[in-house]
């Protein structure tokens, strides 16, 4: 081997040798920077266009509307709401004219994903135990919030400098400092994906349980790791079968699986009004009327009509064709074509919301302006 290492040497030494003597050429002058591809514009629509608009409950849309409306900040749209709220109720026809005169619709380009969300209502104890053992935490007070509603978040240390927060598996291997209520492990991880709900203690008490700040973490569903892992079949990731799984495998095994998820929500808690909970909007959100959207995409107060087709899940409904507003916003929710569909509280609403995902085209209503609108 002696040889090969004696030409090696030499080879590197006239490498060097000729790296050492040669003048660099000319650096290039940069080229222009390529001009990024414009956006796909959306399609201008006629009402017949979209899919299922006369079966719609126009008055029922209408009041729901009526209801939300005034969350907009664009002036035509604050326009129609003043007329909207001028009218008494009305009738299928009159309410279907209303929204064919006031707007037109136009199609978002592309394909996304309708999901759902509700309010869940869960048991909690004030104590721990061994089935209760997970803390409903507060807003610490090193967790520095921004961005709409507090979803981004830094944590600010004792020097008094800002710095990345921990995640989920640090916050919950951590000893909560406050704790609000005590909750099953796999519930307090479905509050925390669906933002609030109510929980319930053995004395009858009903207390609201509200979102107050992310530690800042990237939101990672944990169906598809399930899925990928054989814990679950692929057509039954609803949210009731991981549910389930997680509270059977309850421990080591399910918080490895849940702590996939970086993301951390904390909470501040109400008393049970009776009322539905309130989105980012903050109005309260009417049940299959509203949706969370990406807030770098739209805007609160807009009006959709989406179409939600070939739903992945079992046991789910064929389609979700409906107008809806956008009064809320999540975590997961990105995209220009993608919605987080509100179904309301409880448990019924809960087996709904977990088998939906379906493929989604999202139609805008667009303010009708101008002298001939």
């Amino acid at each position: 081997m002696a040889p090969l290492k004696i030409l090696l040497a030499s080879a590197c030494a006239l490498t060097l040798a000729a790296c050492a003597t040669a003048k660099p050429g000319p650096t290039p002058a940069p080229g222009p920077r390529p001009t990024p591809a414009p956006a796909p514009a959306p399609t201008p629509e006629q009402f017949s266009d979209l899919p299922g608009w006369a079966a719609e409950d126009h008055a029922g849309a209408f009041e729901a509307y009526r209801a939300t409306c005034g969350v907009a900040r664009d002036a035509a749209m604050g326009e129609i709401c003043r007329r909207a709220r001028s009218r008494s109720p009305l009738d299928p026809r009159e309410a279907r004219a209303f929204f064919e005169d006031n707007f037109r619709p136009e199609l978002l380009p592309g394909e996304g994903i309708l999901t759902a969300y509700y309010a869940p209502e869960y048991e909690a104890r004030s104590r721990p135990d061994a089935e209760f053992s997970a803390p409903v935490r507060p807003k610490p007070a090193d967790l520095v919030s921004s961005g709409q509603g507090g979803r981004d978040a830094q944590q600010r240390g004792p020097d008094g400098k800002l710095g990345p927060y921990p995640d989920r598996t640090a916050i919950e291997t951590s000893p909560p400092d406050q704790v609000l209520a005590w909750m099953r492990p796999e519930e307090l991880f479905f509050l925390q994906v669906q933002g609030s709900g109510v929980v319930t203690y053995p004395d009858g008490k009903r207390v609201k349980v509200l979102f107050a700040a992310t530690n800042g973490r990237t939101f990672a569903g944990i169906a598809n790791p399930m899925r990928d892992r054989g814990l679950l079949a692929a057509n039954n990731t609803s949210g009731e079968a991981i549910r389930q799984w997680l509270a059977d495998h309850r421990g080591r095994e399910a918080d490895t699986i849940m702590r996939l998820n970086p993301r951390y929500v904390f909470f501040t808690t109400a008393p049970d009004d009776g009322r539905p909970p309130v989105g980012s909007a903050g109005i309260p959100l009417p049940t299959g009327r509203a949706i969370a959207v990406d807030p770098s995409r739209h805007a609160s107060g807009e009006l959709f009509w989406i179409d939600g087709v070939a739903p992945i899940l079992n046991g789910a409904f064929p389609t979700y064709r409906r107008l809806v507003t956008a009064l809320d916003v999540g975590g997961a929710i990105k995209g220009e074509v993608r919605a987080d569909l509100y179904l309301g509280q409880g448990q019924r609403a809960g087996a709904e919301a977990g088998r939906v995902r379906h493929t989604l085209r999202m139609h805008r209503l667009v303010p009708r302006v101008g002298p001939g609108r």
